[in-house]
């Protein structure tokens, strides 16, 4: 933990850097180093979680990404100032997280036991969740684009957790990607359920590898 990660050569455009974090590989060392490498808000916001997985995984993921952007950087993981980007629909301070100077666009998404941090050149968005149970499809498919929730009920029952879970996870990097995030209507956008994504205009859409049980997507402005 001391020391920088192992970095391949810097994110080129259209092409983020992605980086998987298992919480319990990384728990113990992110927490004893978490006072050295987070400010005092994200301390804060791991102090709130009553589970102890959901700090341990929070913890990893933004020790992680301090890691990453300090090496990137090249200043130490503390000394990295991420703002707040306007946002797109009010022009209010509360958009996608930001470096000041620009040089650099980050993303990250985390469920229980999982993280996924991307890296680039231009405005990135990641997402990864655990592929819902069975039962709680047809109640979350009602919020998606209406061709994406017709895929989904053409489907046989067994196979709508992990097509949901792609039209999921794709829409919301897209919207973080954006800065809008789940602000925006998620109806508003197909991006599909099939096995290829559909990218919205301008952006590049793709899934991402993930243990079994999850699902990941990244998007990239063009």
């Amino acid at each position: 933990m001391p020391s920088a990660p192992v970095l391949p050569p810097g994110p080129r455009a259209g092409r983020p850097q992605l980086w998987l974090v298992a919480t319990e590989t990384h728990e113990d060392s992110a927490a004893r180093y978490a006072s050295l490498v987070l400010d005092a808000e994200e301390l804060a916001r791991a102090g709130e979680f009553r589970r102890p997985g959901d700090r341990a995984t929070y913890l990893c993921a933004h020790v992680g990404l301090r890691r990453l952007l300090g090496a990137h950087l090249g200043v130490a993981p503390r000394g990295v100032t991420v703002e707040r980007a306007p946002c797109p629909c009010c022009g209010e301070p509360h958009g996608r997280p930001v470096l000041p100077d620009g040089r650099l666009h980050f993303s990250l998404s985390h469920c229980e036991g999982m993280s996924l941090i991307a890296v680039a050149t231009t405005p990135v968005g990641v997402d990864i969740e655990r592929i819902p149970a069975p039962h709680l499809v047809a109640e979350l498919a009602e919020v998606l684009h209406p061709a994406e929730s017709a895929e989904l009920a053409a489907l046989a029952e067994d196979l709508r957790p992990a097509a949901f879970a792609r039209v999921w996870t794709r829409k919301e990097a897209y919207l973080k990607g954006t800065g809008v995030g789940l602000g925006a209507d998620p109806s508003s956008e197909y991006v599909g359920s099939g096995p290829a994504p559909t990218a919205p205009s301008g952006w590049l859409l793709a899934d991402v590898a993930v243990p079994s049980g999850h699902q990941a997507a990244v998007a990239v402005r063009r």
